[in-house]
């Protein structure tokens, strides 16, 4: 069991920006998800990022939403942009056991999960 660790988040007024980060050791090694809960919805996907770098993003997020990952750091990051009020969730990260260099899911199927990291986007 892997232990991951999210933190970054805070309160933004719209149209602004916030990091989030998520720390879990041997990441070099792992595939990496982002996924979101509002409330009263179910948990959703974000991004993931691949052993290789390769980002996958839900299309409703492309262009706001970048992810990353420094391994040195063992620490992987989503840049959000132009915020919205519904961007308003707890952002969950995810880790898995990568199997294939250049391929992330964005299904919900991780099997190592961060305890979460409230986002709040006030308009």
């Amino acid at each position: 069991q892997l232990q991951v660790v999210e933190f970054g988040g805070g309160l933004v007024q719209a149209g602004g920006s916030l990091r989030v980060s998520c720390t879990v050791s041997g990441l070099e090694f792992l595939t990496i998800g982002w996924f979101r809960q509002a409330p009263g919805k179910e948990r959703e996907a974000v991004s993931c990022i691949s052993m290789s770098g390769t980002p996958k993003y839900v299309d409703s997020l492309k262009g706001r939403f970048t992810i990353s990952r420094d391994n040195a750091k063992n620490t992987a990051y989503l840049q959000m942009r132009d915020l919205k009020p519904e961007d308003t969730a707890v952002y969950y990260c995810a880790a898995d056991r990568g199997y294939a260099w250049s391929y992330c899911s964005l299904d919900l199927k991780y099997d190592n999960w961060g305890q979460g990291t409230q986002v709040t986007v006030s308009s």
